[in-house]
């Protein structure tokens, strides 16, 4: 018998955007399908099926926009936590600007250190997918949870 093949996990890097659409769809009870930023996230929380890059940077601009738009700092310090947890700490020495908004840069940089396969965004265009590796993905609505 051979062995079963497994398959990699995805590896991502998720834009700002995404973070705060998603959290605002934590607001009250979270309804599959309602917001695909929350479905993206509820998902990766549940049954981690990409692995989540991030950089120092990253999380710090996390921390700072959802401080800015009054997340409660006990969710804020949950959500960076569980990335801290389950995600991947990826190093970058120097970010390069190539991108239309500099303040996007880390994001790439982040995924061509740590090989992502996608960075998922809201803002595709501020992401030209000629410059990157990585596909530049939208959220998309959940679909039918797997069985387990």
């Amino acid at each position: 018998m051979q062995p079963k093949s497994r398959k990699r996990k995805q590896r991502a890097v998720v834009d700002t955007n995404v973070v705060v659409a998603g959290i605002s769809g934590f607001r009250n009870q979270y309804v599959p399908g309602r917001v695909p930023s929350a479905d993206l996230m509820y998902h990766w929380a549940d049954e981690e099926h990409f692995i989540w890059l991030y950089t120092e940077n990253i999380l710090a601009e996390y921390k700072e926009v959802l401080r800015r738009l009054h997340v409660r700092p006990a969710m804020i310090g949950a959500f960076v936590n569980l990335i801290r947890e389950r995600g991947e700490a990826v190093e970058v020495r120097s970010e390069a600007e190539i991108l239309p908004d500099p303040k996007d840069d880390p994001f790439c940089a982040c995924s061509e250190r740590g090989r992502a396969d996608m960075i998922f965004t809201l803002n595709p265009k501020d992401f030209p997918q000629s410059q990157l590796k990585a596909k530049v993905l939208a959220p998309t609505p959940a679909v039918k949870r797997r069985s387990r």
